[in-house]
């Protein structure tokens, strides 16, 4: 057995295609020999790491082999796909992450327990792919507290400084719209929820001549980083740009007015509209503002994946925490009462800035009393 892996890694290196890799993976597989799938992906991965990362066949196989193991259901795979999962460095968070997205993907949360209670905090799986496990789970409706080796973990204090940690362990109403991804061994998709929603209201009259208050800028590198959490993804890793911004209002803001106020803040996404361009801005709410936020954290933008569930679903939180105004300290339960009390919009026009491809985002939320206003716009393209 070990020679046969031996012999398929070596003959990797010069295959024109890896099909061939794949179909033997599966039907070993499917004779359940967990075990040797989960071999062979452990000799690719250090076959990668030795040969310096640079053949695609290696990170091919490498990640196919994840996927066919973590996709499909059964405890032996699991525990033969932690295996694998063992080779990558556990401050490896990118990988952790999507690994753990996969994991809540393809198997039942029964036989994830032993991926996140399994083990000590000195031991078994890596910390950092429970904590993000955890909340893959919540985000697809399991209930933590009914898992009690699971909830014992995950309240815990040995990791209650994880960043992850903040996340309620139980979806929220904010967090009832929200879109995953479908995952199969040689790919997957996902529905970014970007443009026109059935949940927003109907399009505001354009009032962009009449008269409407007076605006001041009171952005900080702080607030503007909060606000663009969700999309900052894009920038760093994609073609992405991005506008956060908060401004003060002499006095309050009625909804009838805010294309006419979007219009005079001298936004950079708004440099160039005339009286000719379009502007469309629907009511929309809370609960739409975190979907769309969780979908560009989550999934990223045009070239790149995104920081899959549970650091996509912290993102989104700290966007929303961002717009609504409230404290980077306080729950994410007075982050959700905040964010149900501001009125919120989303937003796009035919300017040069926005790319008109298919990442686009326009968010605006007023707060209570009407007279802050806070901006969230992002475009990428490929």
């Amino acid at each position: 057995m070990t020679e046969d892996i031996r012999r398929v890694v070596t003959e990797l290196a010069g295959e024109y295609e890896t099909g061939r890799v794949f179909e033997l993976a599966e039907r070993k597989l499917a004779a359940g020999d967990a075990d040797w799938v989960a071999r062979l992906g452990i000799a690719v991965a250090r076959e990668r790491t030795s040969s310096g990362d640079h053949l695609w066949q290696y990170r091919s196989v490498g990640d196919y082999v994840l996927r066919l193991l973590t996709l499909t259901p059964g405890r032996d795979n699991v525990e033969q796909a932690l295996r694998l999962i063992a080779t990558a460095s556990p401050a490896d968070r990118r990988r952790q992450s999507y690994a753990a997205s996969l994991l809540a993907a393809g198997q039942s949360p029964a036989d994830l327990v032993v991926a996140i209670a399994g083990g000590s905090s000195s031991g078994g799986p890596p910390e950092e792919l429970r904590a993000c496990l955890v909340h893959e789970l919540v985000l697809r409706g399991t209930a933590i507290a009914e898992m009690r080796s699971i909830a014992r973990w995950a309240t815990s204090a040995h990791w209650q400084y994880h960043p992850l940690a903040w996340l309620p362990l139980e979806l929220s109403g904010l967090e009832a719209a929200r879109s995953l991804p479908s995952y199969h061994a040689r790919g997957g998709s996902f529905a970014a929820p970007y443009g026109p929603s059935s949940q927003e209201g109907r399009p505001l009259p354009d009032v962009r001549g009449k008269a409407v208050p007076s605006a001041r800028d009171v952005t900080t590198p702080v607030v503007s980083a909060a606000i663009g959490a969700a999309v900052a993804n894009w920038v760093e890793e994609s073609n992405g740009k991005v506008e956060a911004k908060v401004f003060d209002l002499v006095s309050p803001l009625r909804a009838e007015l805010m294309p006419g106020a979007l219009a005079a803040l001298s936004l950079d996404c708004l440099s160039g509209l005339t009286p000719r361009s379009r502007l469309t801005l629907s009511a929309c709410p809370s609960t739409r503002a975190w979907q769309v936020l969780f979908a560009a954290a989550s999934s990223g933008g045009a070239y790149n994946h995104g920081l899959y569930g549970a650091y996509g679903r912290l993102a989104a939180w700290q966007s929303i925490a961002g717009l609504c105004g409230a404290n980077a300290d306080v729950p994410a339960a007075e982050v959700e009462r905040q964010a149900q009390v501001c009125d919120w919009f989303s937003f796009d026009a035919d300017t040069g800035w926005f790319e008109q491809v298919a990442w686009e985002i326009g968010l605006a939320a007023v707060w209570p009393r009407r007279c802050r206003l806070a901006i969230l716009a992002a475009t990428d393209t490929d």
